[in-house]
């Protein structure tokens, strides 16, 4: 079997037969390892090196034309025709449908889980993103310190929202994990790790937040998904 996508020049595929994703343990990228290693489906990773540019390389860029990691080309997508799809939110849905796993089949419980990943997609990932840029990244020399606060203050009371959620939850849905917390997991874990902004945002006071997140880095399939495409 051969891939016919130009992503495969440049990235070969040894095990064509499997999802193939292209993907670095950023917060966004980790999200995918993780659902991939949740829900046990047979995939090969591809490190794209975002350092180094690659994600801009021509033939990543025929995978996905906005430039980001993660992206996967599934070869045996829906109707059995191959699927190449982008956006790490997207990539969540589409592996909870594959798999009947991670979301529920009930229409309202369903709808309410792509709520939050939508909260996390067009919230917590961009406010704790700027978190980081302004407190780990160039943005630290900057002397007026009040965009970084402005961005610390959002975070802050993003976090306070999940706190809520959490307050008598053990998973953001309930009792069942989702895909909902797959999606937060990495930016927490980079916001009070890498970014160094636990003290900024007081992540300390938000004690159902820090409960999900222990509960969560429990999960062998988490701390396998964590650092997938980390050295290959």
């Amino acid at each position: 079997m051969t891939l016919d996508h130009p992503i495969f020049t440049r990235w070969p595929a040894q095990y064509p037969g499997r999802l193939q994703l292209f993907s670095l343990p950023t917060p966004n990228g980790v999200k995918v390892g993780i659902m991939l290693e949740e829900t046990g489906l047979e995939y090969e990773a591809h490190r794209v090196d975002i350092m180094a540019d690659e994600s801009h390389d021509p033939a990543f860029l025929a995978l996905n034309p906005n430039g980001k990691i993660p992206a996967i080309y599934d070869p045996d997508g829906p109707s059995g025709k191959p699927l190449a799809l982008f956006e790490s939110g997207a990539i969540l849905l589409y592996l909870a449908d594959k798999t009947g796993q991670f979301i529920s089949a009930d229409p309202n419980t369903r709808f309410e889980t792509i709520q939050w990943l939508m909260w996390q997609m067009g919230g917590v990932g961009p406010m704790f993103g700027q978190v980081g840029f302004f407190n780990k990244f160039s943005g630290k020399d900057y002397e007026d310190k009040r965009p970084r606060d402005r961005y610390v203050t959002e975070s802050a009371r993003l976090l306070n929202v999940l706190d809520d959620r959490l307050a008598h939850r053990d998973w953001v849905m309930g009792d069942d994990y989702s895909i909902a917390d797959i999606s937060l997991l990495g930016w927490v874990r980079n916001l009070i790790g890498f970014y160094e902004a636990r003290e900024l945002v007081g992540f300390d006071r938000f004690l159902h937040v820090q409960a999900w997140f222990n509960r969560s880095l429990e999960r062998p399939a988490v701390q396998r998904g964590l650092v997938v495409t980390a050295t290959n």
